[in-house]
């Protein structure tokens, strides 16, 4: 028997339909697959080998995903009676079926195109996390792209589609298998997902140096299951281990900046931070800028003058060029701020369960008499930031304390900068007028797609690019700041301006350093002269370095570091996917995997590639115990703050 009589033989069988599903889902991944690999073609490293497992291995996760997509299907031809099977009212219900699953299949097509080109990845947690904010989502969807001709294409393409198979799903309608044939069938083909489910490994796809290829080879819709499963990871379970004493033992050594420990005995990171003489009790204002990559500032090399005000302030204050950010994603921004712990696996902190009165940035302030805030300007419910910060010694404001007629410009994603500065200036006039210091994160939203803002503030057209969003973020910091120099309280602050993330991720290797490369200032004219801080740095050593400009003593549990005080042995920073955990130090990179292996690379810190050198043990060690401690402090209800007794 030939293929195709074979082939005719399974499209006609009462079970044609799960086999015609399957084609469809296979065909629709495969040009998928292919269209993202032509899109991405210089960055792969192209081989035989290379092709080869995008190809073979990227069917075996199609095959994983379609056992999953026809358990419905399964299920109805195995339980409909034979009577109604060749029914009209079937095959009108077949065909609405089929039309839903091309739909389906090519609308999902279309959507990993897109998280492709703004993540270069398949589906991840990213993707997860957007089911649970539907409105900002669709919301950002439908304003940056032409939603309404894309939903009108599809639908002709599904119908044409549909038209095309409409034989063999009509000629399907026409075999009929007893009830106990078609239960042995069904029960075999529903086996199959439960099979995928315990014996396929999400691991199989990295099998790669290059990172595209080892994305290419997997299936966007079997990736976001596996995500949705898998959205938080316990580091004990998944990452390489040493005995909890060791990593104490370990992270005590990297700890000792002149702490005193309590009670004569390190414990976890509990130290005693003592800084001589009189406390600086200045202002503070941080603000957390969306997606600036160190790459946009002309410091950095970038020619297109898109920062001007900030590349005026990086020359007026104390620049640190050699700093890195935690993550991918505002959330592990937002964690490295306040908490000033390393990124745990999984989901960020922010966003987790029990994660009320936590050590924080924002506590230690209000310890000292500050009012400690968080400003926002979309809605705080937004990746749980209301939840988190007023929780833990922040209290929160967000877009829903402007009126209408305050905001000149807002999208999905919340108001344009310039609203949200105006609201920070209202609310820091207050804590002013009330006589308490403050100390306020402000996070700005204007450089994310779609990348819109007022028009005529900037040279370049709203809704053009991400080079506009950027340099509109930095017209309205430079409207700020010549704003606050009219109040009273500004000649006591000092600005901390730092991004939560890059721009992009995307390199050809697991963690690319250039890509989490961010830049700071700190601008506080007549306190800090100009210069640049060259240091290795941590986002989450940018806390304890505040408090130590502010030559502030106080019982710390942070892992971050004071950056001002440590010696060139201490220099070292975290970067990480919600999945590898990478560790900075000596010119070498350690990368923490999820499936218990570490590895030891050369990194460029300028193309962000890396090779593989010989295993550094110590390096290793050291970099599982500040994580490892990291997931047991948070996990063990250890990392609390805990307020003086007078």
């Amino acid at each position: 028997m030939s293929i195709k009589e074979k082939t005719n033989k399974l499209l006609n069988h009462r079970f044609g339909p799960v086999f015609l599903v399957t084609v469809l889902l296979c065909a629709i991944s495969l040009i998928t697959r292919l269209s993202l690999l032509i899109y991405s073609a210089s960055s792969v490293d192209w081989s035989i080998l290379n092709l080869l497992k995008i190809l073979v291995i990227g069917l075996f996760y199609d095959l994983a995903a379609a056992s999953f997509a026809v358990i419905p299907i399964v299920i109805y031809l195995w339980l409909l009676p034979s009577k109604s099977y060749g029914s009209k009212l079937n095959k009108i219900l077949l065909f609405i079926y089929f039309f839903f699953v091309v739909f389906t299949l090519i609308f999902n097509a279309i959507s990993e195109w897109f998280f492709w080109e703004e993540f270069s990845v398949r589906y991840n947690f990213i993707a997860v996390d957007y089911l649970v904010y539907t409105t900002e989502v669709i919301g950002n969807i439908r304003q940056s792209y032409p939603i309404n001709s894309i939903m009108v294409g599809l639908v002709i393409i599904t119908a044409l589609i549909v038209y095309l198979i409409r034989k063999p799903i009509t000629t399907s309608t026409t075999t009929k298998i007893g009830f106990g044939k078609r239960t042995k069938i069904a029960l075999v083909l529903l086996c199959l997902p439960v099979l995928t489910y315990f014996g396929v490994s999400h691991k199989l796809k990295y099998l790669s140096k290059n990172q595209y290829v080892n994305e290419l080879s997997g299936n966007g819709m079997y990736d976001f299951g596996f995500a949705f499963w898998n959205n938080q990871l316990d580091y004990n379970t998944f990452y390489k281990t040493i005995p909890i004493k060791s990593a104490e033992s370990i992270l005590s050594n990297l700890l000792q900046q002149d702490p005193i420990a309590k009670n004569g005995a390190f414990k976890n990171t509990s130290r005693t931070i003592n800084n001589a003489g009189i406390e600086n009790k200045m202002n503070v204002v941080l603000i957390s800028v969306e997606s600036l990559s160190a790459e946009f500032l002309s410091a950095f090399g970038n020619t297109q003058h898109i920062t001007p005000q900030l590349d005026s302030l990086a020359k007026k204050g104390l620049l640190f060029n050699n700093l890195y950010a935690s993550g991918t994603r505002t959330v592990r921004g937002l964690e490295a701020l306040s908490l000033c712990i390393p990124p745990t696996p999984g989901q960020s902190i922010v966003k987790r369960p029990d994660n009320k009165n936590l050590f924080t940035l924002g506590s230690i302030f209000r310890s000292k008499g500050y009012n400690s805030r968080f400003i926002y300007g979309g809605y705080g419910y937004f990746d749980n930031m209301n939840e988190f910060f007023s929780n833990n010694g922040y209290e929160v404001t967000d877009r829903s304390a402007l009126q209408d007629s305050e905001i000149h410009y807002s999208n999905i994603w919340g108001v344009a900068d310039e609203d949200l500065f105006t609201l920070s200036l209202r609310e820091l006039d207050k804590d002013y007028k009330d006589k308490k210091p403050f100390f306020a994160q402000i996070m700005t939203v204007s450089n994310h797609r779609p990348y819109t803002y007022p028009e005529g503030r900037i040279d370049i057209p709203s809704h053009t690019g991400r080079e506009g969003a950027v340099k509109y973020t930095d017209y309205a910091i430079g409207k700020f700041i010549r704003e606050a120099k009219q109040k009273p309280w500004f000649s006591n602050t000092l600005f901390v301006i730092v991004a939560d993330h890059c721009a992009s991720s995307a390199g050809k290797v697991e963690l690319p350093v250039d890509k989490y490369h961010i830049p700071m200032i700190f601008y506080s004219p007549g306190h800090i002269a100009p210069g640049k801080f060259g240091k290795l740095t941590a986002q989450i050593d940018i806390g304890p370095s505040i408090l130590s400009y502010l030559n502030f003593s106080y019982d710390s549990k942070f892992f971050g570091q004071d950056v001002f005080k440590m010696k060139d042995s201490d220099e070292r920073a975290f970067i990480s996917t919600y999945q590898s955990l990478g560790y900075i130090k000596d010119n070498k990179l350690v990368i923490l995997n999820s499936n218990k292996k570490a590895f030891t690379y050369r990194p460029d810190f300028i193309t962000g590639n890396a090779v593989t050198i010989p295993t550094d043990q110590k390096l290793i060690n050291e970099a599982i115990s500040n994580y490892q401690m990291a997931s047991y402090l948070y996990q063990n209800g250890l990392y609390g703050f805990e307020s003086k007794k007078k």
